[in-house]
């Protein structure tokens, strides 16, 4: 019989794997696992309506732990 797997599972556990990979890598004094790049805006986009002012902005740092959690996380959704 065959289990179908759901998506938004694999989704939950990937950003667990970004988060503890990331936050492992942040904490520990292995410099390889820290290193990594910045993706996004630098300066966020500010709308000001008078009377709201929204600031929007997106920034994702990636780390080599946080594609370690990543690949932590596929191979524990592929054998649930």
């Amino acid at each position: 019989m065959l289990k179908s797997k759901n998506g938004w599972v694999l989704l939950l556990l990937m950003l667990a794997g970004i988060v503890i990979g990331g936050f492992l890598a942040h904490i520990t004094t292995i410099e390889w696992l820290n290193y990594g790049q910045t993706f996004g805006s630098t300066t966020p986009l500010v709308l000001d309506l008078g009377l709201i002012v929204l600031t929007i902005g997106l920034t994702i740092h990636i780390t080599v732990g946080s594609l370690i959690g990543i690949v932590i996380a596929i191979i524990c959704y592929h054998y649930m």
